[in-house]
């Protein structure tokens, strides 16, 4: 794919922050789910730009269409109306080779239930990226204790993950979105399924990876520590974007 500098549109933003060209731009994008009288539309008329190096937090009520609009811009989904552009190509005039490409070098994905392959230990769950795009056995070992060492865990690289604790189980799963190298890093729910305080240890890792790798993260979340520690937090409400919150007089 041919890489060209998109142009900003219009949107619903934090003005505070800084201006540069957006990595992923969604413009006037709706989801409806069914046809006619039960029809639901899950996401309506949304345009957001999202930034390099961006901590981006989707908040709002379950059913409020954040997890929605987070697969839409993950290329998980497509949209009925309006565009996704990442880097200014349009996912939906995209290749399934072309897609498969931008998922495997691009884009990593946490889960709320990690979605680690039980035989395999920690090592291998964060390796098998690689194995799949054919890299060298030396590189992926070099690149995954990499990254099992960015999120602390490059001791216990052995265990298999009925052997760690659930905030173990997520940085692994943390460190095998890491391990490709991606520009961009989406997470739905991380903090989910764990307890407040290692909550807050996935939420200051998730930072920290922002800030010492560029990575762009973009969370759809409930926990609020976790949203408070994202540079911008965009708050939905049946699936449109609702007005920024007046920090008062």
């Amino acid at each position: 794919m041919q890489i060209y500098r998109p142009q900003r549109p219009e949107e619903h933003q934090d003005r505070a922050f800084p201006r540069q060209e957006a990595i992923i731009s969604v413009n006037g994008v709706s989801r409806v789910f069914g046809l006619g009288d039960t029809a639901v539309s899950a996401v309506n008329d949304v345009t957001l730009s999202i930034y390099p190096g961006d901590f981006l937090a989707l908040v709002g009520r379950s059913g409020s269409g954040k997890t929605t609009l987070l697969n839409l811009m993950a290329g998980l989904d497509q949209p009925t109306t309006g565009t996704v552009t990442f880097q200014g190509h349009n996912l939906a005039t995209l290749s399934e080779p072309e897609m498969v490409q931008l998922r495997r070098h691009k884009i990593g994905f946490i889960f709320q239930s990690f979605g680690l392959i039980p035989l395999l230990s920690a090592f291998e769950n964060v390796e098998l990226p690689l194995h799949i795009s054919g890299v060298p056995w030396r590189e992926r070992r070099r690149r995954a204790l990499d990254v099992l060492s960015l999120v602390g865990l490059e001791p216990r690289s052995r265990h298999r993950p009925y052997e760690l604790s659930g905030g173990e189980q997520q940085r692994v799963a943390i460190a095998r979105a890491l391990v490709s190298g991606p520009e961009v890093l989406f997470a739905d729910e991380p903090t989910g399924e764990l307890d407040t305080v290692t909550g807050i240890s996935i939420s200051t890792l998730l930072r920290e990876i922002t800030v010492d790798r560029g990575v762009t993260v973009i969370v759809a979340t409930h926990d609020l520590t976790l949203a408070g520690m994202c540079a911008r937090t965009v708050r939905m409400e049946d699936g449109r974007l609702a007005p920024p919150q007046s920090s008062g007089p």
